[in-house]
């Protein structure tokens, strides 16, 4: 514990709880405070029975009274006290660590997300958090409340008879070994219960981000099933853990019993010898009794601290992630007007899989571009490419000239406006989902790109306008005006390029032919990218690419590729004559 106890503790004050060390100081002043008015009342009781009941003082009687009264009303005021200070530490505490947390993750490069699921990040940023703020909030009360009143009520023990305090404390070095074993034990089991938590909560995004498919599937009891059997996992790693817990406080228990029959066989005799007196023995006796249950929580903590630690190391883990992708030493300026864009000799593998191999093409500036080719040709990875979502391990990306690598990471992507197949909205207001949290656009502005995108076409449709809740990823809209609100957003970016992947691919003929209008209005002007399955939708584009298996194979216009031939005339004449088919 020790090796791991300093580092993490540190990193605990250092990263959360330095910034609130004023009122947790006043915190655990009040801790102090309530924890040692136990050892007061403990050293009461000698009075209480030598000087009141044995030997009848009636003004004692009072005095002794209301010195109990006045423990109990300190040791009242202070633990509320105390206890709210630790309420407003601890939620902040909280907060800041998951706002941490969410800063750190949502900068974290695409890679990392793809190797690790939404539920298992989601599970770092509340479950975890909520283990580490639980527990050291109870690891400041051990320490600022239950070891005060453990070393207080010793105090009052050892000003009674060091002996009998001696003997109480005979099974402690007992105690030293089983602790260490449990606390190795339960370090492990909360580890692998925190690791299973998050797989469940990655299940549970999937299953409700699937329920459409798991119902037309019937799958409900099948993936009922997957999670119950995780749950049988997480169920016997907590009960273990649990078990391992419970050893430290269960052993203070036993020493406990042993160290006061110690003193009963031993101070009994003194008493009954008229070597003491009865006022003593009962002092000794309630400060023994009420350091029991400190010491049973202070036991308690060490396993508290391993199921922390858990969650502490893969925080820590988190939080030491750095992003790959990062913006030059000295970034040079954007371009602002319509670039042109090439890609020359481009090579990107995912693991050992060739994505682009040597791809080169050149898009001309304020002109439309289209990217053609069978599924896994590499299309939609030049995009990435485009916008640094991943490097190419050889070739180079220029934008006017300009390398991407060049350029500051956050201008880079501000050149870019992207419209896909299957457009990401916010469980927000439609009004909110266009604007982005924006608070410069004019009324009058929001309105022009309403219209433009076709958006106001199906407004007077919405119960509230613009103020219509959207739903969970758009539920609450059809394909077509998800598509719509995408557009009027990238219009309200007004970037100087545009990439378009499939975008309207899932639409039926209506709507395509709206979405493709206001897609018309939204390119022009523009370096236009697009990813089109439809091909018919690009016949007026500038300029084709076609690719196969990563490389560039063919370049020109629709009717140039028609002519020559190959890949492109293939395609069409393909889904040619499968649209002809299905009609």
């Amino acid at each position: 514990m020790n090796e791991r106890f300093v580092p993490l503790s540190r990193w605990l004050w250092t990263e959360c709880l330095r910034p609130h060390r004023k009122t947790l100081l006043g915190a655990i002043l009040l801790m102090m405070i309530e924890g040692s008015m136990l050892g007061v009342l403990s050293r009461m009781i000698q009075p209480m029975f030598d000087t009141v009941f044995l030997q009848g003082d009636q003004a004692a009687l009072w005095w002794v009274g209301l010195g109990i009264l006045t423990i109990f009303c300190v040791r009242a005021v202070s633990s509320a006290g105390q206890r709210v200070l630790m309420t407003k530490v601890s939620q902040r505490t909280a907060a800041g660590m998951r706002s941490q947390l969410l800063r750190h993750i949502i900068r974290l490069d695409s890679s990392y997300h793809q190797a690790n699921p939404p539920g298992a990040l989601i599970e770092r940023v509340q479950g975890d958090v909520t283990i580490i703020n639980q527990v050291w909030a109870q690891l400041v009360t051990a320490v600022g409340r239950d070891l005060i009143a453990v070393v207080v009520l010793f105090s009052v023990a050892l000003s009674v008879d060091w002996r009998w305090t001696a003997v109480a404390l005979v099974g402690v070095p007992f105690l030293v070994m089983p602790s260490m074993i449990a606390q190795s034990y339960v370090r492990r089991r909360s580890s692998h219960a925190r690791e299973l938590a998050g797989r469940m909560s990655t299940r549970l995004d999937e299953v409700f981000h699937g329920i459409n498919p798991i119902k037309l599937n019937a799958l409900e009891r099948y993936q009922t099933e997957r999670y119950d059997h995780l749950t049988d996992q997480r169920v016997r790693s907590e009960v273990k853990a649990a078990t391992g817990q419970a050893l430290v406080p269960a052993l203070v228990d036993i020493m406990t019993g042993v160290g006061f029959l110690g003193v009963m066989v031993y101070g009994g005799g003194e008493i009954i010898a008229g070597e003491k007196t009865v006022g003593q023995f009962m002092s000794f006796f309630t400060a023994m009794s009420l350091a029991f249950e400190p010491l049973r929580r202070l036991g308690l903590m060490s396993g508290q601290w391993q199921i922390a630690a858990a969650s502490m190391l893969r925080v820590r883990a988190v939080l030491a992630e750095t992003p790959k992708l990062t913006s030059p030493a000295t970034a040079r300026p954007a371009p602002i007007d319509a670039p042109e864009i090439a890609l020359k000799d481009v090579v990107l593998s995912y693991g050992d899989l060739p994505v682009l191999n040597g791809a080169t093409f050149t898009a001309p500036a304020g002109k439309m571009t289209a990217l053609v080719g069978a599924s896994g040709a590499g299309k939609s990875t030049v995009f990435n490419v485009l916008t640094r979502l991943i490097d190419p391990t050889a070739g180079k990306v220029t934008i006017d000239g300009i390398a991407t690598r060049d350029l500051e990471l956050g201008a880079l992507r501000g050149l870019f406006s992207v419209v896909t197949q299957d457009a990401a909205l916010f469980d927000e207001t439609l009004r909110e989902n266009i604007l982005l949290g924006r608070t410069d656009v004019s009324d009058a502005r929001l309105a022009q790109v309403l219209d433009a995108a076709n958006v106001s076409d199906f407004l007077g449709q919405l119960d509230h306008g613009l103020e219509s809740a959207c739903g969970p990823r758009g539920s609450a809209l059809s394909g077509g005006q998800r598509q719509r609100v995408a557009i009027a957003r990238a219009l309200l970016r007004d970037t100087p390029i545009l990439l378009l992947d499939e975008a309207t691919s899932a639409l039926d003929t209506k709507s395509e032919m709206l979405v493709q209008t206001a897609l018309e209005k939204l390119s022009s002007g523009r370096t236009t990218l697009v990813i089109a399955h439809r091909l018919s939708t690009i016949r007026n584009a500038d300029q084709i690419v076609v690719m196969d298996q990563g490389r560039v194979v063919d370049t020109g216009t629709h009717d140039t590729l028609m002519q020559r031939g190959g890949i492109y005339a293939d395609l069409h004449r393909l889904q040619f004559a499968k649209e002809a088919h299905n009609d």
